[in-house]
């Protein structure tokens, strides 16, 4: 599902059949119990805040989960589980990567 050089995945909201993925907080959800999973280790707190290897977002209105490799390389059983929630639910599953967005010019 991922090649070894890819950084990061994005699992989109959208079923293999291209429907919407329900709860419309599923992304959120995911992150939270992945919150733990963080550069550094699990730390007092650190489940209010969400893991750099596990961010939930929306792009062009669709909620997604972006996952870093970084995430497989420290806990592979966390990488699959994420990756098998995908698998499981029948979503859509890509290779990117994230662009920054341009310095402001000022």
């Amino acid at each position: 599902m991922a090649s070894p050089s890819s950084k990061e995945l994005f699992i989109q909201g959208v079923t293999l059949e291209g429907k919407t993925f329900r709860p419309s907080d599923w992304a959120e959800r995911l992150a939270g119990v992945m919150s733990q999973f963080r550069p550094g280790g699990a730390t007092p707190g650190s489940h209010l805040s969400y893991s750099p290897w596990c961010v939930p977002t929306s792009i062009n209105g669709i909620k997604c989960v972006i996952i870093h490799s970084d995430l497989r390389d420290y806990e592979p059983m966390a990488w699959d589980f994420v990756l098998n929630f995908a698998k499981d639910n029948q979503l859509q599953v890509a290779e990117a990567c994230l662009i920054p967005d341009a310095p402001a010019k000022g």
